[in-house]
């Protein structure tokens, strides 16, 4: 799972916002301002049904990381936090 999810930074952070693109998902913000320092990307591809594949995007380290637990869900409250 993205760690982004439970930081601070995740409504503003532009690696979030390239991790909220590859996945086709709405954006928290369309102009982020802040640029996590050292984040590491952990891309995975998975087989789906019918000989397709997908590839999934986490955040699974950042230098600038700072818990904020349940930050996204406060964000969008009534959603389901992205897996």
């Amino acid at each position: 799972m993205c760690i982004c999810v439970n930081c601070q930074w995740v409504d503003r952070c532009k690696t979030y916002h390239a991790v909220e693109e590859q996945h086709g998902v709405k954006h928290l913000t369309t102009n982020p301002d802040f640029q996590g320092k050292d984040p590491k990307i952990h891309i995975s591809v998975m087989d789906l049904k019918q000989g397709e594949c997908g590839i999934e995007w986490d955040v699974r380290t950042c230098d600038s990381f700072k818990e904020d637990n349940g930050r996204w869900q406060r964000l969008r409250p009534g959603e389901e936090v992205p897996t």
